[in-house]
């Protein structure tokens, strides 16, 4: 038989050498009874499990019998199978390797991550938040811009409520991009902004709730206020913003403005109104007095009595006429109005109303620089020294030296590079500019003399509009003023509209909520 430390551990021969080893173990009383058989049987003892070091036959103590009795009842299969020990250090080294990914930075985690992923991640994200990442590094900008359809396309089904592409329809997907999206975000900023500083003046003013409590008490009403001004202000922003566009439009094609031109209603109006649906119509007209005199009231000194006592509190300028009214209403649109509405202080707001409309109805003026003179017109005397023509020519070789350093492939890849840089930055769809922008000077001068006057603005189109498709009766049934003001805060009725103006399956991020007058991601 071969020796133990041959045999291969766990064979056939393996488990017939520890069979024969156990016989001889369980038979002490052989090795007295037959001493000649002594040797062989303390061979076969020296063959040992291979988990601890064997020991001679000499070394071995009288109660080694009895360790080797443990060591063979403690000896299982499952010493080479996988014990629970093992286990929870595969779990404990899984949960390492669990948490040293977790603690890389997010960014190495975002950029691991498929282009997919990415730009679902990004399409998630507030406008703001998007525009700002294209500020980030040239990677994300470039990722952003090849990808504005599906990011606009994200937004208009989560975030635009469906009056808002009712007005402004979506476009086909080739024309889907940042650019549409920033308008409508821009417009409903400045909607939302409008109906907070409507609603705070008409609570304060007309209301007259002006207490902590009183407002307390009134918030449910405010609120309801404020939402239902949104999509009206809304209107009315498309309103001013086609209008100039159509005008501008009849202008050219008929070389003449409508004042040239008898006519009952406007056509230009007309063609806009055409727009709205009876609703839309109606609701608009009636709340459109009270934008009109808002914004005038927000103009004229906050005083009503006589310039003795407007002089002494400081309120030394009169309200504006109502030519720069019209004017800031059909060619600077809500968005400027807003901007004359929050300017603090009324000598400030009418001197920023003044410098506006001077410069939309004068050239500007170009002031040159005065040539400055000495003492006694005595200047500085100029160098009487004399250059040759060979000095100068070396003069100006060293100078185009010294601006032609380097070589000319590094130069033209670099002008290259810039140059494409430029056109990729440039070349967006947000280079098209906000909504209702400045207009040139020569649309300003075709522009100006043919605005219609502050009070035949909208209201005696849509008045006779309305009759006319009959939404109305008669011209007592539309609610006017007072009425129109407890329309607005009323509390039934409110499920209705919101199914309406938002949609039946609208979610909530797409009402109009307070923080969304903060900032405007287009500025």
């Amino acid at each position: 038989m071969d020796p133990p430390h041959v045999t291969e551990f766990a064979s056939q021969r393996y488990f017939e050498k520890l069979k024969q080893l156990s016989e001889s173990k369980d038979q002490p009383q052989d090795a007295v009874a037959h001493p000649h058989d002594g040797f062989a049987v303390a061979q076969s003892s020296t063959f040992i499990l291979p988990i601890g070091q064997s020991k001679l036959p000499d070394q071995q103590i009288p109660h080694d019998s009895q360790k080797q009795e443990k060591r063979r009842v403690n000896f299982s299969f499952r010493a080479i199978l996988p014990t629970r020990t093992s286990a929870e250090h595969a779990t404990r080294s899984a949960s390492f390797e669990s948490a040293r990914r977790k603690s890389l930075p997010f960014d190495q985690l975002f950029t691991n991550l498929p282009n997919e992923l990415k730009i679902q991640i990004i399409a998630s994200l507030p406008l703001s938040d998007i525009l700002s990442m294209r500020l980030a590094s040239r990677s994300l900008f470039a990722m952003i811009t090849l990808n504005e359809s599906p990011i606009t396309r994200y937004h208009l089904e989560h975030h635009v409520p469906a009056y808002a592409t009712r007005l402004y329809p979506v476009p086909e997907p080739s024309g889907m991009k940042l650019h549409y999206l920033c308008g409508i975000w821009h417009r409903l900023h400045v909607a939302s902004k409008l109906s907070f500083l409507i609603s705070e003046r008409v609570t304060k003013e007309i209301f007259l709730r002006t207490t902590e409590a009183q407002r307390t008490e009134f918030a449910p009403q405010y609120e309801r206020m404020r939402r239902r001004l949104v999509p009206l202000l809304f209107t009315i922003f498309h309103f001013f913003e086609t209008y100039r566009t159509l005008h501008l439009e009849y202008i050219r094609d008929h070389g003449h403005g409508l004042a040239v031109e008898p006519y009952t209603l406007n056509p230009i109006e007309m063609k806009v109104m055409s727009m709205y649906d009876d609703r839309t119509l109606l609701r608009v007209h009636q709340v459109f007095p009270l934008v009109v005199s808002s914004f005038c009231r927000r103009l004229r000194p906050p005083s009503y009595v006589g310039s003795f006592e407007r002089s002494l509190r400081g309120y030394l300028r009169d309200k504006p006429e109502d030519k720069v009214y019209v004017t800031a209403l059909c060619v600077g649109g809500l968005r400027q109005v807003e901007r004359f509405w929050e300017v603090k202080g009324y000598n400030t707001r009418r001197a920023a109303v003044d410098t506006w409309y001077q410069s939309v109805t004068h050239e500007p003026v170009e002031h040159n620089p005065k040539q400055r003179r000495g003492f006694m017109r005595l200047g500085r005397k100029k160098s009487s020294l004399n250059v040759s023509e060979g000095g100068r020519a070396a003069l100006d070789g060293n100078s185009n030296n010294r601006e032609r350093r380097g070589s000319e492939h590094t130069r033209r890849g670099s002008d290259a590079s810039t140059n494409s840089w430029r056109d990729f930055v440039f070349g967006t769809s947000l280079s098209e500019g906000m909504p209702m922008g400045s207009l040139s000077r020569d649309q300003l001068q075709v522009l100006l003399p043919d605005l219609p006057d502050l009070h035949s603005i909208w209201m005696t189109t849509a008045e006779a509009l309305i009759l006319t498709r009959g939404i109305v009766g008669r011209p007592q049934d539309i609610k006017r003023n007072g009425p129109a003001l407890l329309d607005l805060i009323r509390e039934d009725g409110a499920a209705e509209e919101d199914e309406w103006l938002y949609g039946r399956a609208a979610p909530d991020s797409v009402l109009p909520p307070l923080e969304a007058i903060e900032e405007d991601p287009i500025e």
